[in-house]
């Protein structure tokens, strides 16, 4: 990987807001902007991580989040919103980020990370299989609220 650091989002800064603009219609056309309270509802959430991939200039190429939360049967680790800039695809960013995120939450005692993804996105698929994720037979349904 070509110089790519992945760390925590620990704070809501104009870069993070600059990068969330550019990033979010990257990885959907239909979702509203990310503002700033949602970033900072995001970082300080203690249920979310917020990973954020830099490139040598200290540019922000990519993000993911993590959600992590307690059922009943245990600790659960779930990755959303991956997204790396269309510029940096290629060089290792969604690798990194996914990399940081499944660490995470192995230290913090989830057993198991799950994550969804549209066929449409081979790519994707193809690096969640080749870091081990195992398509599941399952039904995922949606209930739009909005």
């Amino acid at each position: 990987m070509a110089s790519i650091e992945v760390s925590e989002a620990t704070e809501v800064t104009p870069e993070l807001v600059a990068a969330f603009e550019r990033l979010i219609p990257q990885l959907s056309s239909s979702s509203p902007p990310t503002t700033d309270d949602d970033l900072r509802a995001i970082v300080a959430s203690p249920a979310t991580v917020l990973f954020v991939a830099t490139d040598g200039r200290d540019e922000i190429v990519g993000s993911l989040t993590l959600a992590l939360f307690r059922i009943p049967t245990g600790l659960r680790a779930w990755i959303e919103d991956v997204v790396v800039d269309e510029a940096a695809r290629g060089l290792g960013v969604g690798e990194a980020l996914n990399r940081a995120a499944i660490d995470h939450s192995r230290r913090e005692g989830a057993r198991t990370v799950d994550l969804t993804s549209r066929p449409s996105r081979e790519a994707a698929n193809r690096l969640y299989q080749r870091l081990g994720f195992v398509e599941r037979a399952t039904n995922v349904y949606r209930l739009d609220l909005g």
